[in-house]
């Protein structure tokens, strides 16, 4: 064989040698499927506080209404030591909550509508995940999973230094995983309550159970099955000029932490808001509350951001009160 002939078949046999594993490397790759990344669960309408819940209903009949809005930075920010991806960068969505209360119940529904969800596209880990892109014009989603809850107050009066309860919510699945707004199954939560007013102090706090359907590990980031929730919120209220409102302003730390991997960094997230709401202090009629907070993700994974602004107002009522608890 001339050498030049030669020389042509080691080209193509190098060239077919690199298509082969440029297509083997193709291959191994796994495309992630999505999840519902939010970890903000607002509180029913009328809670008082974002996430954690006063259990302060009291009264006859009555009812709530409440408009959450948040924006996330980074809430999905998936790394394997060496590599980085913010599959989402940011994230908005609004959720509307309707509730009707009877002395120590609660029977609400929340319903998010996503505005903006956009990330990145890339490989990490092996895997291919291919970021959202949700907007109102070009790509809306008119709504993710809406959540069915049931409140009671268990222990104590709507004002006690301690309040116990009990809380369940059903999600019923709604959107599509690629948007990274669902998981595209059932789940549930149940979770003790627990709140108090002592003096100017008030705290409120849960501690329950994530019924989780989806487990996608080893895929980076991915949900892992059931996991464990709590939270904790405390803050001071200070009586505005008229003595008709109050102002009460502090922190409210809450997360969540995979089963499988209880406490372990790959399933944990751990999120902190400084919260802030202005609120009516008396009884009479239909009440307002209007609340404001921004927050860093103390534990950056697994759905928790980089950090996050929220606003909601509240409307609120009830008939006379049957109990003066």
């Amino acid at each position: 064989m001339r050498s030049s002939d030669a020389r042509r078949a080691l080209g193509f046999t190098v060239v077919l040698a690199a298509a082969s594993a440029l297509s083997s490397s193709a291959g191994a790759q796994q495309q992630a499927q999505g999840f519902g990344v939010e970890r903000f669960y607002p509180s029913a309408p009328g809670g008082g506080w974002f996430v954690m819940d006063a259990i302060d209903m009291r009264g006859g009949l009555g009812g709530a209404m409440a408009l959450t809005t948040s924006y996330a930075r980074d809430p999905l920010r998936i790394t394997d030591g060496s590599q980085h991806l913010n599959v989402v960068s940011d994230r908005a969505f609004t959720d509307f909550g309707f509730a009707v209360t009877y002395e120590r119940w609660r029977l609400y529904l929340n319903m998010d509508v996503p505005i903006v969800t956009a990330g990145q596209d890339g490989t990490v880990g092996g895997y291919q995940f291919t970021a959202p892109s949700l907007n109102p014009q070009q790509n809306p989603d008119t709504l993710s999973d809406a959540r069915i809850g049931l409140d009671a107050r268990i222990l104590g009066g709507s004002k006690s230094t301690f309040r116990l309860g009990a809380s369940a919510q059903f999600f019923v699945p709604n959107g599509e995983r690629s948007d990274y707004d669902t998981d595209g199954t059932y789940r549930a939560m149940v979770r003790a309550l627990f709140a108090g007013d002592v003096g100017l102090f008030t705290y409120a706090g849960h501690l329950g159970v994530h019924v989780r359907p989806l487990d996608d590990s080893p895929t980076p980031g991915s949900p892992q099955g059931s996991e464990l929730l709590f939270g904790l919120a405390g803050g001071a209220r200070v009586l505005l000029a008229g003595g008709n409102e109050a102002l009460i302003v502090g922190p409210e730390v809450f997360g969540a932490t995979a089963f499988r991997s209880f406490l372990g960094s790959s399933g944990t997230a751990l999120e902190g808001l400084l919260a802030g709401r202005i609120e009516g202090v008396t009884d009479n009629g239909p009440q307002l509350r209007f609340k404001l907070g921004a927050g860093l993700g103390i534990d950056q994974r697994f759905g928790a951001p980089a950090w996050r602004i929220v606003f909601a107002i509240e409307l609120f009522g009830h008939m006379s009160d049957r109990n003066k608890d």
